[in-house]
């Protein structure tokens, strides 16, 4: 019968499985099967240039011997595969090894999450915030980029959730003061695919909406008592260098109406370049409220577009938009502002106006003798009648800078730059003087 059984075998080797299903052939195959995971590498042996190298084989551990005695499962050897578990132990204990001050989720000490696949928190996040609407109904701000977000948190400004994409740029801010926020790591395509700049830094946090009274300002003790008021101020760039350069001459803050540009939109944060945590700035005000925020003995100064006189000898302004920043030509009406929006409604209500009387007066005469405040109208529309008005209560001046004739006009942001700091200079040389008046009388008296 056994020689019938192995003829059959002979005949279908295929089939063996089928017919070889007692207990025995498990045996053979195990047997089998146990003898490949003992076989031992092979030597390899090199040309005869380097018949001296050979590779060295792996000794067999006397470990394993006892492991298998006491009923325990030995280590893989050479030519052998690691068990799953040995594998899973392995990865725990590489995790748990320190690797500098960076841990498995943590920086220097401060937690932060990873964002899976599929996190949408980075572009919801970025996309509402870049609607005025959203800033203002939810107080939330964008900024981007190391500079901006460490002048927040130096100006006392509170985070709500910040987003990096390498520990290092992380480490380049005040973790001390992100305790408090939800700090997130993202991919840095993602950081490239919703930051608005050509070369992202790979950081963008959104704070809470600042609040000018309760921000502390480094330069506040630096201030001299001149105050910068952007009227109908609407291209972004603009109002971001104006408030560059407020900041730049030490104003005491920056008044803004209501027609201005939202001044926490990102393209004006970027050209303020921090401008907005160095000195207050007061956004959408109606004119009696900057009135509020003006001292009482404050001289209020707009400046003027025109620079030459009409054909009869007078300076014959139209309507509030003719007080502008500053240029050569006297007809308002022939300049086109092809980038801005328009308002043809503005000079039909403003012509039957009658406009103040106010003093003419060149940009480098003393016009800065007392509390200042310069107004700078907008590209768009110029000043409004509130301007006007203010400056003719305050027995301010219509500042203009003369500059030769073929050139059109200056740019606003660069006329209120001129102006600024002309101020500056006019009030630094009264304080002097009033302080070496001061320091006589004082020497006098105990002389």
């Amino acid at each position: 019968m056994a020689a019938l059984i192995r003829g059959v075998i002979r005949l279908l080797p295929v089939e063996k499985n089928v017919f070889l299903s007692t207990r025995s052939d498990i045996i053979v195959e195990s047997k089998r099967f146990v003898r490949g995971l003992r076989r031992k590498p092979v030597r390899v042996l090199f040309p005869d240039n380097d018949t001296g190298k050979v590779v060295k084989q792996q000794q067999h551990h006397p470990q394993a011997a006892e492991k298998k005695k006491a009923g325990t499962r030995p280590t893989a050897g050479a030519g052998e595969q690691p068990d799953r578990s040995d594998a899973v132990n392995m990865r725990s204990e590489t995790a748990k090894q320190p690797h500098a001050n960076i841990t498995k989720d943590s920086v220097d000490g401060l937690r932060y999450e990873r964002a899976l696949p599929g996190d949408k928190r980075l572009s919801r996040l970025v996309s509402v915030a870049r609607s005025r609407k959203f800033r203002e109904q939810q107080g939330k701000i964008l900024l981007e980029g190391r500079r901006l977000i460490c002048d927040a948190l130096e100006a006392g400004a509170r985070p709500q959730m910040v987003f990096f994409s390498m520990a290092d740029r992380l480490r380049e801010l005040p973790l001390d003061k992100l305790r408090g926020a939800t700090v997130v790591k993202v991919k840095f395509e993602d950081i490239k695919i919703w930051s608005d700049v050509v070369a992202p830094q790979g950081v963008i946090a959104i704070f809470a909406r600042p609040d000018p009274a309760r921000l502390s300002f480094s330069q506040r003790g630096l201030s001299l008592p001149l105050s910068l008021i952007c009227d109908n101020v609407r291209d972004p760039g603009n109002l971001g260098t104006m408030l560059r350069c407020a900041a730049a001459a030490g104003c005491h803050d920056v008044l803004l109406t209501k027609g201005c540009v939202d001044v926490w939109e990102p393209k004006v944060l970027r050209a303020g370049m921090g401008a907005h945590f160095r000195l207050p700035v007061y956004p959408n005000l109606d004119w009696d409220e900057i009135r509020n925020h003006l001292p009482k003995s404050v001289t209020a100064h707009v400046a003027d577009i025109r620079d030459t006189d009409d054909e009869d000898g007078t300076n014959k302004l139209s309507k509030p938009g003719d007080y502008g920043w500053v240029s050569t030509s006297p007809r308002r009406k022939t300049i086109e502002y092809e980038e801005y929006d328009s308002d043809s409604d503005s000079d039909s209500e403003d012509e039957g106006l009658s406009l103040p009387r106010v003093e003419t007066k060149l940009y480098h005469e003393n016009w800065a003798q007392s509390p200042t405040a310069l107004v700078i109208g907008g590209e768009t529309r110029g000043l409004s009648t509130e301007a006007v008005q203010l400056a003719e209560k305050t027995d301010g001046s219509r500042l203009f800078i003369p500059i030769v004739s073929g050139v059109d006009s200056l740019n606003s942001a660069m006329a209120a730059s001129i102006l600024l700091f002309e101020g500056r200079k006019q009030l630094s040389m009264l304080l002097q003087t009033a302080g070496k008046k001061r320091q006589s009388k004082a020497e006098r008296k105990f002389s």
